[in-house]
């Protein structure tokens, strides 16, 4: 066999179909019953209501370099996306929403716009330029350099001092609930830059969910790579180098120390330190409802909006971030709210809904944050527990059970700090090599990070062929 790939999240897909379209013999093994790792959908709740487990709404898709080669229409892959691609409720009926191009948003920013538009603007209309670098590793001189600078300048400050443009509440508020996905404290280097990406994604792709639940685009991804020659195996667990096939590369979708404790001593004792060092992030409370109808936000924009950040000010959102970094668990949590019933009502029975939300915790939490996270649902839209027909509740430590890469409940990949952004796991000039030749790290703990893109398994896949190459 040419190589082996373990872990069916879709890293690992998008590296098994790299090297199977280069014509290698490529066979991936994945430990559940089903691929996709976070990319999974199932009936959580009810029958008939369909849940995404972790990852819905596809952001990334429409400027992934590796996504962009596939044809996912094709495969059955329809992307849905909202009229409001997010929203940000805030006290009263009030809330901020980024809608499909930079002005509108900036019409809905007040005095506020004008700076909004100066910002955004270029960013956006440069993505095509910068976003093939910002999602690869960070080394030498970028192919545009210029418009890595802009992005560069704005980006790498905290959010904190990226919000100091603006004067009124809601741009900040706005800023703050987009960055804080980045799952750090919004005084941190780098927060500006998620924001500021994750905002150039929403304005570019809108940002969509899949018709059917997120487990429709690893079909798709499964299908492209049977055509390609390659072959999945599930309930293939690898618990040490016995249970793999002979290969001539292997590329773990692991977190790295598993990758180190499946591997053993035939990784150096240099990269095990490494790993010891390696920091992961906050982890995640997540919660899943089926409703009797949609939520009833008293901000009207909201009703239309996919997803949408809960924590009302920027001070608010600062201050419970502030918490989790500390250790503690707020008690108005920050959260992420999907409700993807608004665009796709396949999701659920008719008249029916389903809705997800997560906050952040301390990494390890086994804390229960349903009820909190239900009262900050029910501060912005009264009435909604009269609406719930059954709910489901992970904690940090159920999700790390739940997939073994979510270490401490961390769905990142690792904690984005400065230096792990930068260099990812560790420092290395290719941080998918691990220096034990055939051996090669393709999960979110490796370059640009979490979320579903590809391009982690895609640069590690890369990174492989020129190995090979080289000692043909």
């Amino acid at each position: 066999m040419d190589a082996a790939v373990v872990g069916a999240g879709p890293n690992g897909l998008a590296a098994a179909l790299v090297l199977a379209r280069a014509g290698l013999h490529v066979e991936v093994f994945e430990a559940e019953s089903s691929a996709g790792g976070g990319c999974r959908t199932e009936e959580l709740t009810l029958p008939g209501f369909h849940h995404d487990v972790c990852s819905t709404i596809q952001s990334m898709l429409a400027i992934s370099p590796f996504f962009g080669d596939l044809d996912l229409a094709a495969r059955g892959v329809r992307l849905c996306r909202p009229e409001v691609a997010f929203a940000h409720p805030l006290e009263g009926e009030r809330a901020v929403a980024l809608t499909g191009s930079v002005s509108d948003t900036a019409a809905g920013l007040g005095g506020d716009g004008v700076a909004y538009e100066k910002l955004v603007g270029p960013l956006v209309a440069g993505a095509a330029k910068t976003s093939p670098a910002i999602l690869a590793p960070i080394r030498g001189v970028p192919e545009h350099p210029l418009a890595m600078a802009r992005f560069g300048v704005a980006g790498l400050p905290s959010v904190s001092h990226l919000v100091r443009r603006f004067h009124g509440e809601e741009a900040p508020a706005l800023f703050a609930g987009v960055a804080a996905h980045a799952m750090m404290p919004l005084t941190s280097p780098l927060t500006a830059a998620v924001g500021l990406f994750l905002t150039m994604s929403a304005h570019l792709g809108g940002w969509p969910v899949i018709e059917g639940g997120s487990a429709v685009l690893v079909d798709a991804l499964l299908a492209e790579l049977d055509d390609a020659g390659g072959v999945a195996h599930l309930n293939r667990p690898i618990t040490s180098p016995k249970d793999l096939p002979d290969s001539r590369v292997t590329l773990f979708d692991t977190s790295p120390r598993t990758m180190v404790e499946v591997m053993g001593g035939r990784v150096s004792a240099r990269y095990r330190r490494g790993v010891d060092h390696y920091r992961s992030g906050p982890g995640v409370c997540k919660v899943d409802w089926a409703l009797d109808g949609p939520v009833p936000w008293r901000a009207p924009v909201c009703s239309r909006a996919a997803t949408l950040h809960l924590g009302g000010s920027f001070e608010e959102i600062a201050g419970a971030e502030a918490d989790v970094a500390a250790g503690r668990h707020p008690e108005r949590p920050y959260c992420i709210v999907v409700q993807p019933s608004v665009v796709d009502p396949t999701r659920a029975p008719e008249g029916k809904s389903t809705l997800w939300a997560y906050c952040h915790v301390p990494n390890g939490s086994d804390v229960d944050m349903t009820s909190r996270i239900e009262d900050q649902i029910e501060r912005f839209a009264p009435g909604f527990r009269d609406l719930i027909l059954a709910r489901s509740t992970m904690t940090a430590m159920d999700e790390q059970r739940y997939n073994a890469n979510y270490l401490g409940g961390d769905i990142n990949g690792g904690a984005a700090t400065l230096r792990q952004t930068v260099f990812r796991p560790m420092i290395r000039w290719n941080p998918y090599r691990t220096g034990t030749p055939g051996l090669y790290l393709c999960s979110a703990s490796t370059p640009p990070g979490g979320g579903v893109h590809g391009m982690c398994g895609a640069g590690a896949a890369r990174a492989a062929l020129r190995d090979l190459e080289r000692t043909q």
